[in-house]
């Protein structure tokens, strides 16, 4: 069907591949998005099977809803973070899931649209909250948190070589007026990070501010506790990440699992795109894709 806003999924044949979905299961989704793997996953359950479509961003969600329509499986729509598994599973009366899915990055929504404020691309305002009913923005974080504060999100979440000198800009330029466009922290990056090559400045300092203001790495953490709880003996969970900190922790908690017993790792490393898919889908350069199967 065709839709006014829609985007091609990450991975979309390796990930029916070590999800190995068969027909009748019930898939969650635990990051819709506008539904382009969610539609792979239900036309694959078929009429026989369920397909559960979680997003904290409602206005994807509500895109979703209109992407997804004629599929022939039955489909739940929840509008729930993705670290909230057992709590999703207990109001639909699941008392298990065949197959659960996470795309751990940012949608094409969210970055495209300014107002969203994501992208440094883009000057909107800097808000960067995936559910906007939630607190805090990224506006928030960056006025009025401490510099040593700042530079730690920088340093943890971003990976920011120069996240001392970036914070200090930030506090610097506060004094005068409060930051409150995505613009305006692109600008005071730059000045703090100037003859830098490679790529933007401003690149890790945004994936850092996003990552704080939507506990990124403890709702993974949550979701991937409640998949492993609530996955059927043989079972299958995938997760997608885009950078190599969410990485790490997956395969830390696929690994532990994997230690004591409880599951199997698939595959011998991360998968990642084609050189076909990350020439016509940028986006899809860093992707990794790690999979186990429940015991």
């Amino acid at each position: 069907m065709a839709d006014a806003y829609s985007h091609s999924p990450v991975m979309p044949s390796e990930t029916l591949r070590v999800l190995a979905i068969l027909p009748g299961q019930t898939v969650m989704d635990m990051t819709t998005g506008l539904g382009g793997h969610s539609r792979l996953f239900g036309e694959t359950v078929g009429p026989s099977g369920r397909l559960v479509c979680v997003d904290r961003d409602a206005e994807a969600l509500d895109l979703a809803r209109k992407n997804l329509v004629g599929l022939a499986c039955s489909v739940d729509f929840v509008h729930r973070d993705f670290g909230s598994v057992a709590a999703i599973l207990k109001d639909l009366g699941e008392p298990g899931v065949d197959r659960i899915f996470f795309d751990i990055g940012v949608s094409s929504l969210q970055l495209d649209k300014p107002e969203r404020g994501f992208s440094f691309l883009r000057d909107g305002p800097l808000d960067m909250r995936m559910d906007r009913n939630s607190w805090p923005s990224a506006a928030d974080l960056v006025n009025s948190l401490s510099i040593e504060e700042l530079a730690d999100i920088f340093y943890k979440y971003g990976e920011e070589r120069h996240s001392r000198r970036v914070a200090k800009r930030i506090g610097d330029a506060r004094e005068k007026r409060p930051i409150l466009t995505t613009g305006e922290l692109t600008g005071i990056v730059a000045g703090a990070t100037s003859g830098r090559a490679g790529r933007n400045p401003a690149t890790r300092v945004f994936q850092a501010l996003r990552i704080a203001v939507n506990d990124e790495f403890g709702m993974l953490s949550r979701g991937l506790a409640g998949a492993g709880a609530a996955l059927a003996p043989g079972g299958r969970a995938a997760v997608l990440t885009f950078h190599s900190l969410e990485d790490r922790l997956v395969k830390r908690v696929f690994g532990e699992w994997a230690s004591r017993g409880l599951a199997k790792i698939i595959g011998t490393a991360a998968l990642a795109p084609g050189r076909e898919e990350t020439r016509v889908n940028r986006r899809a350069r860093s992707a990794k894709l790690r999979a186990v199967e429940k015991l």
